[in-house]
């Protein structure tokens, strides 16, 4: 039984040490119940059926059935459950297959000490986390494409209310809920919403997260 008032945390990873630490950490917050630990995917998505956590932060290398696809699982499964992987790769490939799976936060396990409880905090209320680190490394190499292309920065290319529309997509919201915050139609939201992905070359909302991350627009 949920206690009062508790955000319920479930842990998987095939470390112990590792996964010992974790619950360590979020046991110091008194407004977390750690519901359950698990190493590796298979039970994740049974501890999932049986605790129905509000969040489950997930290792990206489990054994079994790896953090990412076990997170598609649950995200479509078990949607009111949100899901933060751990991960050693801050490279877009493994971050774009992140959030295409619905992952909320994405921690660089350097540095999740002090990462944690921000990105709990975020993905709590729906919003996207990621390792500050990941957004340096990210800027830095799209800096380097694009001083290797030639090109300036594409952002300078949009109006003021589509890069207002750019952050609040970023943030997790839909073009409903972008469009009742600023007070416009979602026909105009949606203009706005491919107006932007075409002058910035992104092609879903993966990737417009990815972007804002790249440019610390989000955390």
């Amino acid at each position: 039984m949920k206690a009062a008032n508790k955000l319920r945390i479930i842990v998987a990873d095939d470390h112990d040490i590792v996964r010992k630490g974790l619950c360590y950490l979020l046991a110091r917050r008194k407004e977390i119940e750690v519901a359950g630990e698990a190493r590796n995917g298979r039970d994740v998505l049974a501890l999932v059926e049986e605790v129905r956590p509000d969040i489950a932060i997930l290792d990206i290398a489990m054994p079994l059935l790896n953090g990412i696809d076990a997170a598609a699982q649950i995200s479509r499964q078990f949607p009111e459950t949100k899901t933060i992987l751990l991960s050693m790769h801050s490279d877009e490939d493994y971050l774009l297959r992140a959030m295409n799976a619905g992952v909320k936060g994405y921690l660089l396990k350097d540095t999740v000490e002090e990462d944690l409880d921000n990105a709990i905090d975020a993905v709590r209320r729906n919003k996207p986390f990621f390792s500050q680190a990941i957004a340096e490394i990210l800027l830095e190499e799209h800096l380097q494409e694009l001083k290797a292309k030639g090109l300036q920065d594409s952002f300078d290319l949009l109006t003021n209310r589509e890069k207002e529309i750019l952050q609040l997509l970023a943030e997790g919201r839909s073009n409903k809920e972008v469009a009742q915050l600023l007070n416009l139609s979602t026909l105009t939201v949606e203009t706005h919403r491919s107006n932007l992905m075409q002058k910035l070359n992104l092609h879903n909302t993966a990737e417009i997260v990815l972007y804002a991350v790249r440019k610390k627009i989000i955390s």
